[in-house]
């Protein structure tokens, strides 16, 4: 990898200028990042499907009596995580746990890619502030590095607040409040948080 430090457990915060459909107003946690590339999930595009239409395809969610099932979960969005592999699921969540291939992203903040997890969010002991995101965003060596020094992007700290308490309309100006501008701050050419 280049000089630039992993921004693995950061989000990137694109720039008003960005008009790249995939992207435009995002906020993407970037899971890994090293001299291959980055991976990163958007969390603040929800799409039309919800939990409980993905749960419906699972077998485990008909078998589990009505009182074991996580109703909350039912009617929550399940976020477009990127526009790579579309068909591919990820579950974001708050707790660790102790699923098959879980990645520690920061803080707080975990990624699980195995079925395992999804077994657990069906029940009421499934972890907590958890969401599915069904594909992610990617970048090749060092494509994310260039787009951040041609102001692309800004970069802050993830932080569970932001990720899982935000609504999701409002994770963008979380994110820069978080390092202290504004969206009529960024109108214009800007710097690197």
């Amino acid at each position: 990898m280049s000089d630039f430090p992993s921004l693995a457990g950061q989000l990137l915060i694109a720039m008003p200028a960005l008009d790249d459909p995939h992207f435009e107003n995002t906020v993407t946690l970037i899971c890994e990042h090293n001299e291959h590339g980055a991976m990163g999930l958007t969390i603040n595009r929800p799409l039309e499907l919800t939990h409980g239409e993905v749960f419906e395809q699972i077998a485990a969610f008909d078998e589990l009596p009505d009182a074991r099932r996580n109703q909350q979960k039912i009617a929550e969005p399940v976020l477009q995580g990127g526009p790579v592999s579309l068909e591919r699921g990820f579950v974001l969540h708050r707790d660790r746990g102790n699923w098959e291939a879980t990645l520690d992203v920061a803080e707080g903040i975990y990624v699980t890619l195995s079925r395992d997890v999804l077994d657990a969010m069906l029940s009421v002991d499934g972890p907590t502030d958890a969401t599915m995101a069904l594909g992610y965003a990617g970048w090749e060596a060092e494509q994310l590095e260039e787009e951040i020094k041609s102001n692309a992007w800004l970069t802050t700290p993830a932080t569970p607040a932001i990720v899982f308490d935000a609504p999701f309309d409002d994770r963008w100006d979380h994110a820069t409040q978080a390092i202290g501008v504004t969206r009529e701050q960024l109108s214009g050419p800007a710097g690197h948080a």
